[in-house]
C-alpha cells in the first residue's frame, strides 16, 4: 500500500518495485543486446543505415513524442484549464507532426545520408551556424532528458517505499544499460515494443479509472469545482495559455529537435510521409486519452500531492488502479519515459560525434569511426549525470516544455529557409538567431514592463509572428504563393484583436516575437544578396563516416562560415527560390 493525501491506497513493495524494473530493462537490455556488432559501425550507431522500415520507424516516432513528460503536461493542462486542455495539448502537437513531414522530405532529398540537422548547416553554411543549432539541441536534449528522469522519480516515489532520488538514479541507470550498447539501434527497436505496451495499457487504464471514479455521474456532481473557463469547450483561458503557445512551441520543437531529426533521417526515404502519418494518429490518441485523467481529477476535487502537478497521474492510478492494472500502468509510464530518454541519449551522442568530434576536431576526411562510437557513448555517460543533476530540482515539466519550444522560435525560418532559399547566408542565419533570443528572453520573462512603448512594439511582433507561424504550416503542403497569402490575412485579421493586449500573455508573446524576428532579420540580410548556393553540394558535403568513399567528397565549408557562396570564385547560380525550384546551378568546386 502507498499513502497519498493522508489516504491508503495502492502501491508496490520494494521487491515488486525491483522486480517490475528489472523486467522492463533487463528486457529492453537483451533486445539490445542482440543488435551489437563485434565491428562496431558509427553510422549505424547514429541512424541505422538510413534504411529503417515503416513499422519499427513509425512506431520510433510515436514512441518518441509520447513520452512519460507528455502525458503527464496533458493531465497538467487538463487540470489547470479544464476539459479543452488535454485536446489543446495533444491535438496541436499530433498535428505538428504531420506538418513536418513535407518540410522533412525536402530535407532529406538534399541531405540524403546526413546524421543531423547541425551537420547540414555546417554544409550549408559554416560552422557558427552549425554550432549555434547543434548547441540548442544540447541544451533542449538535457532538459528533456531531466524531464523524463523526474517523471520517472516522481512515479517511483509515489508507488513504492523509494524515495524521489532513488527513483531518478535508477530509471537513468536502466536508460543507460540499453541505450550505451548500440545507440540508435537500440533506440527505434526498443520503441517499437514500448510504444505497442503504451498503446495497449492506455486503452485499458483510462477507462477503468474513470469508471472506478464514478463517471459519468462524477462528472455532474463535480461540476461545481470548475470555473466557468473550466467548464468550456472553447475556453479562451486555455487557447491563449496552452493551445496558441503550444501551437507556435510544437513546430519549433519538431523542427529543431535532434531526436526528431534523427528519425528522418534514418527512415527510408520513400516511406517518410506514412511514418509521420500514423504517428500523428498514434500520438494525438494516446496522449489526449491520458490528459482526461487531469480533467476527471479536476471534477473530483483531487488535490495533487504536495501541490506538484507532476503528482496528479501517478496519484490517480494510485488511488483507483488494482494491483494488477497498477503494475501495467507502472510499466507504461516507464516505457513511454524511456523511449524518449533513449532518443536523447541517442541525439546527444550523434552531435558529439558528427558535428563536434566528426566535422569539428578531425575533420570528415579525417573521423575515426572507433574514435567517433566512443565520444559517443562518453556523451551518454556524462549528459545522463547532468540530467540527474538538475533532476533534483524538480522543475515543472509543462513550463520546461513551452520553454523550449519557444527558444527553438528563433530557428525555425533560418532553419527552413536555408533549405530552400539559395540567397540565405551563414552571417544572415546567425545574425537572426542571435537577435531573436535577445527580444525573446525580456518578452518570456517580462524583464522590461510591457504597458508602453515596449508593449505595443510586442504586440506588432506577435502578429507578424501569428503570420509567420501559419505561413509556414501552409509552405510545407502548398507552396510559397499560398503561404504568403495565408500569412498575410493571418497578419492582418489578427491584428485589431492582438495589438494592445496580446502582450499580457508572456510565454505566447515570447514564442511569436522570437518567429517574427528571426524571420525579418533573416530576409533582409538574405534578399538582396546574388549569390545563391547550389543544394547539390550538401548531398556531397554529408554523408557516412565509415564508407572508404565518403574520402573521395567535397571538402566541407571554410572555417569563415561561408560555404554558401560568400567567398566562392565561380559563377554565382540563379537564385533558387522559396518553392525550392532549382534555377540554374553553380558548378564550381567549393572554396
Amino acid at each position: 500500500m502507498a499513502r497519498v493525501n493522508g489516504a491508503e491506497t495502492a502501491g508496490f513493495s520494494a521487491v515488486a518495485v525491483i522486480g517490475l524494473l528489472v523486467f522492463f530493462y533487463g528486457g529492453t537490455f537483451l533486445i539490445s543486446s542482440r543488435i551489437g556488432k563485434k565491428n562496431e559501425n558509427a553510422d549505424a550507431y547514429m541512424t541505422a543505415g538510413n534504411n529503417v522500415g515503416f513499422g519499427i520507424s513509425a512506431a520510433s516516432m510515436t514512441a518518441t513524442w509520447i513520452w512519460a513528460s507528455s502525458m503527464y503536461a496533458s493531465a497538467t493542462s487538463g487540470y489547470t484549464y479544464g476539459i479543452s486542455g488535454p485536446i489543446h495539448y495533444g491535438l496541436w502537437g499530433a498535428l505538428m507532426i504531420l506538418f513536418i513531414y513535407p518540410f522533412g522530405k525536402r530535407i532529406r532529398e538534399v541531405a540524403p545520408k546526413a546524421h543531423t540537422l547541425a551537420e547540414v548547416m555546417y554544409a550549408r553554411h559554416g560552422r557558427s551556424s552549425q554550432l549555434m543549432l547543434a548547441g540548442s539541441n544540447v541544451v533542449g536534449s538535457v532538459i528533456s532528458l531531466m524531464s523524463n528522469f523526474i517523471a520517472g522519480g516522481v512515479l517511483i516515489s509515489l508507488l513504492s517505499p523509494f524515495n524521489f532520488i532513488q527513483g531518478v538514479f535508477t530509471v537513468a541507470a536502466g536508460v543507460l544499460l540499453y541505450t550505451l550498447w548500440s545507440g540508435f539501434r537500440a533506440s527505434v527497436l526498443t520503441d517499437f515494443i514500448q510504444v505497442v505496451a503504451m498503446l495497449g495499457a492506455v486503452a485499458v487504464i483510462v477507462p477503468f479509472i474513470f469508471f472506478a471514479a464514478g463517471f459519468p455521474a462524477a462528472f455532474e456532481s463535480g461540476a461545481g469545482n470548475l470555473t466557468s473557463q473550466q467548464g468550456s469547450f472553447f475556453s479562451s483561458e486555455a487557447f491563449m495559455n496552452q493551445g496558441a503557445p503550444y501551437i507556435a512551441a510544437v513546430l519549433a520543437y519538431a523542427i529543431g529537435n535532434q531526436t526528431i531529426a534523427q528519425r528522418l533521417f534514418a527512415v527510408k526515404q520513400s516511406l517518410i510521409k506514412p511514418t509521420f502519418i500514423t504517428a500523428t494518429v498514434g500520438y494525438g490518441a494516446m496522449v489526449i486519452g491520458i490528459g482526461m485523467l487531469g480533467v476527471l481529477a479536476l471534477y473530483l476535487g483531487v488535490e495533487p500531492t504536495n501541490g506538484d502537478m507532476n503528482n496528479l497521474i501517478p496519484q490517480m492510478a494510485a488511488e483507483y488502479l488494482p494491483p494488477v492494472l497498477l503494475a501495467l500502468f507502472f510499466i507504461m509510464i516507464i516505457g513511454a519515459l524511456s523511449s524518449t530518454a533513449d532518443s536523447d541519449l541517442s541525439a546527444l551522442s550523434s552531435i558529439t560525434m558528427a558535428d563536434v568530434y566528426g566535422q569539428n576536431v578531425a575533420g570528415k576526411e579525417k573521423a575515426n569511426p572507433r574514435t567517433m562510437l566512443l565520444v559517443g557513448r562518453l556523451t551518454m555517460v556524462a549528459a545522463t549525470a547532468v540530467a540527474v543533476a538538475f533532476a533534483s530540482l524538480q522543475l515543472s515539466i509543462l513550463d520546461l516544455l513551452v520553454f523550449v519550444g519557444a527558444l527553438w522560435g528563433a530557428l525555425v525560418f533560418p532553419v527552413l529557409a536555408s533549405f530552400y532559399w539559395g540567397k540565405v547566408s551563414g552571417r544572415a542565419f546567425t545574425t537572426a538567431v542571435t537577435a531573436a533570443l535577445v527580444v525573446f528572453l525580456p518578452v518570456r520573462f517580462s524583464w522590461i514592463p510591457t504597458d508602453g512603448l515596449f508593449g505595443l512594439v510586442v504586440d506588432v511582433l506577435s502578429v507578424i509572428g501569428i503570420g509567420v507561424l501559419l505561413g509556414l504550416m501552409v509552405f510545407g503542403f502548398a507552396g510559397a504563393k499560398p503561404a504568403k497569402i495565408v500569412g498575410t490575412l493571418a497578419a492582418l485579421a489578427s491584428a485589431p484583436f492582438a495589438i494592445g493586449s496580446l502582450h499580457e500573455y508572456a510565454t505566447l508573446c515570447g514564442s511569436l516575437v522570437a518567429y517574427s524576428v528571426s524571420t525579418i532579420v533573416c530576409w533582409s540580410m538574405s534578399v538582396r544578396r546574388e549569390d545563391s548556393f547550389d543544394f547539390a553540394l550538401l548531398s556531397q558535403r554529408t554523408g557516412d563516416f565509415d564508407e572508404a568513399d565518403a574520402q573521395t567528397t567535397t571538402n566541407g565549408p571554410d572555417c569563415d562560415g561561408r560555404a554558401d557562396g560568400d567567398a566562392d570564385g565561380g559563377k554565382p547560380a540563379e537564385p533558387t527560390g522559396p518553392t525550392g525550384t532549382p534555377g540554374t546551378t553553380d558548378t564550381a568546386e567549393p572554396k
